[in-house]
């Protein structure tokens, strides 16, 4: 808001600057009145939709979901259509101002992480309530419905509050309260209803849609900024690739008096089986699993320039040490990685038997980078796990197979969603940089690729995009977890961030 004081001169200097001060002061309470108010609105509209439950494999409530976001976009003079797909329906939002301006295309998703209501510190995970942190560092509820100024530290906790539906509901308070002959571009929104549970309908979707969703650039507004809280722009994201592994001992658990050192025993076996994939370091030993990675000074001194604090990183994970797939956290990210997400045998606890397992199985997950191939992978792997001893099946061994082969191994592997990368020096880059700048008043930590997964290499392979990710919320939302929150002074930010966007021109 800019406000231009004309005062007419008496000779009188003193009231003269008085007055102009006074003007001035009243622009700047009343800018901060607008800010609040939209806040406020902002707010209420993020609680109504989080309302909504949200899991992907509950059709009925993404249909809900989408049915909110409908009246929402219609509201703001965007068109909608639901695009059928062989999952959940996805909603297409698209605003139209002139046929000669660059079109953007925003990636965001309405779905979220199933709850478990009981590990949540309030009743329900879909009634979002507003906390502070007392002295002692406990959050608390608190009622700001009277607050004329909220404390940006407060914050909103709810399933999807950050991850993804505040972006959602920033983004439409950002077209409140900009202009249309500010907007310097053609809109499109894509909101997806799978991502959490992979988006495995959306590859032949893009191809289906490719028309309707052909755009000149497209921006993902997902995940959390920097950890050192500073406006960040990320250039790709790994992609994921899930597999199960299942080693067999006797047909059914065994008295461990009777036959333990004669049974083999099938947790054994599969950790030696994983002992065997990295070393103490933590770096992958399969043949070939890096095959095609390589960081040459420029990108390295890229990677050096994200001001990750190591010792907060340490604080927050409370580890003493880190593997050594890189030379720091950053070039960590730039490799494939080899997760053990869980392993599952017999009983431990209270429910703890003295038996000899039956069997063991272990849920891997591998992060892909742009340089990985994951038919390569997954190759490398299963070669891997025969010169280890093992015969590997794609059912549940057969009598037959238990008694032949003494290291049995059940292997499933899901379908992989794929990394993306974009150039940190491409237009979009660019223009992108000077939004940041701009807006926030300060440079970007650019993260050449970020350690988790959004689903949409399809849009950049299908329809030739240029993408970068543009986080918005705050790094410690506990996304994914019980007591997800977004902090409401990166609420606020977020629709900063969108606004700037919105209004500034690609060049």
């Amino acid at each position: 808001m800019s406000l231009n004081i004309y005062a007419i001169s008496f000779d009188k200097k003193n009231m003269r600057f008085s007055f102009s001060v006074t003007l001035c002061l009243f622009a700047q309470l009343f800018y901060a009145q607008i800010n609040s108010e939209r806040t406020h609105l902002a707010i209420d509209e993020l609680t109504s939709f989080i309302s909504i439950p949200n899991f992907g494999l509950n059709e009925e409530d993404i249909i809900k979901n989408i049915r909110w976001l409908e009246t929402a976009f219609d509201k703001r003079g965007f068109t909608t259509q639901r695009l059928k797909t062989t999952g959940n329906p996805l909603l297409l939002a698209e605003r139209q101002k002139d046929p000669s301006l660059p079109t953007i295309l925003f990636y965001m998703h309405l779905d979220g992480q199933a709850v478990d209501p009981g590990k949540w510190d309030q009743k329900d995970p879909y009634h979002a309530v507003i906390k502070q942190q007392n002295k002692n560092g406990e959050w608390e509820k608190v009622d700001i419905t009277n607050q004329r100024e909220i404390d940006p530290e407060s914050r909103i906790f709810g399933r999807s509050a950050s991850d993804d539906k505040g972006p959602i509901i920033a983004f439409l308070n950002a077209i409140d309260q900009t202009s249309a002959n500010q907007i310097k571009h053609n809109i499109k929104v894509i909101l997806d209803g799978e991502e959490e549970i992979g988006s495995k309908p959306l590859a032949a979707a893009v191809v289906k849609y490719r028309e309707l969703l052909s755009a000149d650039a497209l921006i993902i507004n997902d995940g959390p900024v920097h950890t050192s809280g500073k406006p960040t722009l990320t250039f790709g994201c790994r992609g994921i690739m899930t597999l199960n592994m299942t080693v067999y001992g006797p047909i059914k658990p065994q008295h461990s008096g009777h036959y333990g050192n004669y049974a083999p025993n099938p947790i054994f076996n599969l950790a030696e089986l994983l002992a065997s994939m990295k070393d103490e370091k933590g770096r992958v030993t399969i043949e070939g699993y890096y095959d095609g990675i390589s960081l040459d000074e420029e990108t390295k001194k890229i990677l050096s320039t994200v001001p990750d604090d190591i010792e907060t990183i340490h604080g927050l994970l409370q580890i003493a040490e880190p593997e050594e797939v890189g030379k720091n956290y950053q070039e960590s990210l730039q490799y494939p990685s080899l997760n053990a997400r869980g392993i599952s045998s017999a009983w431990i606890g209270a429910q703890a038997r003295t038996i000899v397992p039956d069997n063991a199985t272990v849920a891997l997950d591998t992060r892909l980078v742009t340089e990985s191939d994951p038919d390569h992978l997954i190759q490398a792997i299963r070669t891997h796990i025969k010169k280890q001893g093992f015969h590997i099946v794609d059912h549940e061994p057969t009598r037959e197979e238990r008694m032949k082969y003494s290291k049995l191994l059940y292997f499933y592997n899901s379908g992989a969603t794929l990394p993306f990368r974009t150039d940190m020096n491409t237009p979009i880059g660019n223009w992108l940089e000077k939004v940041v700048k701009k807006t926030m008043e300060e440079d970007p930590v650019k993260i050449r690729i970020m350690g988790g997964t959004v689903p949409i290499a399809a849009f950049i392979n299908e329809l030739n995009l240029p993408a970068v990710i543009v986080p918005m919320v705050n790094p410690d939302n506990n996304q994914h977890s019980p007591n997800e929150n977004l902090r409401i002074g990166h609420f606020q930010y977020a629709m900063k961030m969108f606004e700037g966007i919105l209004t500034t021109e690609m060049n």
